[in-house]
């Protein structure tokens, strides 16, 4: 029986037993994730996000993901390559580089980082986009990454949230533009204590009762289809398990959990989708049935049905990534400490970089909208 234990207030002991060689890894990742993060933002995605977007849009997102693509590829490489994580996929096996709705089950803070190796796979690594909660925005350097990768804040509270997510989705339908949007419709990750309150409210309203997923909200989900309907090729339906322990941000880091991540994906033609928001909801409400008995045999099985063969992650190619991101961070860095020009650009880059995140400036093109 592959028995799921949640993430706990006292897994932090275990940080402690840790090999000192396991220890130093895990900070030197860091050291590069963060590092990295931060050369990448400030001399790469200002320049691909506001220069070039002043004048054109589609230019700006093609390198804005092709220098983003390129970091985020750093984190399935730390799964795979360095903490020996095995990815197992199944159900569908789903083409490359569709623009689709993803739709996913929200286990634990760190389920929506496995899906970059599913992207990566597919050649969307760059383009995927998450609906998150603003509150993350609000993180130095990463917070401003969000903002570059035009991911959307939202406050869990519909009337406030409406007005931001139609404005964003409006600029993300043009057919040439590669997209991957990825929503949690539990809106927070899973807990016992947040499943019981869940029961309890589904109970009172006479929706299903669930045990591994949290009810799923709707309105999201049906605004993101009311609005992109006309350029989505389809909608994914995925659901996460995790073997044998639900991971935490610092379990990737050290490389402590999980043994297995677990992906089963189920696609949907976007013209199978419902039109009508009753009808959406209903829709949005079977799968979630779905994910939880897929959940629940999960617990037995330790697996997903229909394991699919997807590739394994290319050593050579994604260690070749790795440092091309390492070296042009170091040069950055000693240009930042060697240079006071650097520096100069540095604060100013910075300086923008809070407010744009902080009021959602995003600079539109100067000599109007054309694509080339």
């Amino acid at each position: 029986m592959a028995v799921l234990t949640p993430v706990s207030s006292k897994s932090g002991a275990k940080y402690q037993s840790l090999a000192p060689f396991k220890i130093v890894r895990g900070l030197v990742c860091l050291l590069v994730l963060v590092s990295s993060a931060f050369v990448t933002l400030v001399f790469f995605g200002f320049i691909t996000s506001v220069i070039v977007r002043f004048f054109s849009i589609g230019y700006s997102r093609r390198t804005t993901s092709f220098f983003f693509g390129a970091w985020l590829t750093l984190w399935p490489f730390l799964f795979e390559k360095i903490n020996k994580t095995k990815v197992v996929f199944s159900g569908d096996i789903v083409p490359s580089r569709e623009r689709i709705l993803l739709i996913a089950n929200h286990r634990t803070e760190v389920d929506w980082m496995y899906l970059w190796d599913l992207a990566l796979r597919k050649g969307c690594i760059g383009y995927i986009k998450y609906v998150l909660k603003s509150s993350l925005m609000k993180l130095p350097i990463f917070g401003w990454a969000f903002h570059i990768l035009e991911f959307i804040p939202v406050e869990r509270k519909w009337e406030a949230d409406e007005s931001m997510m139609r404005q964003m989705l409006s600029t993300f339908k043009d057919p040439q533009d590669p997209l991957w949007l990825a929503i949690f419709p539990e809106g927070t990750d899973f807990t016992e204590q947040k499943c019981r309150r869940s029961k309890k409210y589904a109970a009172e309203q006479g929706l299903p009762i669930m045990e591994n997923v949290l009810l799923p909200k709707t309105k999201g989900f049906c605004t993101c289809l009311q609005e992109l309907r006309g350029s989505l090729v389809a909608v994914y339906d995925v659901t996460i398990g995790y073997k044998y322990r639900c991971p935490s941000f610092l379990d990737n880091v050290f490389g402590v959990d999980p043994s297995e991540v677990h992906i089963h994906i189920c696609r949907f033609p976007i013209d199978r989708i419902p039109t009508s928001e009753d009808e959406m909801s209903t829709w949005l409400m079977d799968r979630f049935q779905f994910k939880d008995k897929l959940l629940y045999n999960f617990q037995f099985q330790g697996k997903f049905p229909d394991q699919a063969k997807e590739r394994d992650l290319p050593a050579a190619k994604t260690i070749l990534n790795c440092m091309m991101v390492i070296l042009w961070t170091g040069l950055c860095m000693y240009y930042i400490f060697a240079s006071v020009w650097f520096k100069l650009y540095v604060s100013v880059v910075c300086a923008y970089l809070v407010p744009a995140t902080y009021f959602h400036i995003r600079p539109q093109p100067i000599l109007g909208h054309f694509k080339m």
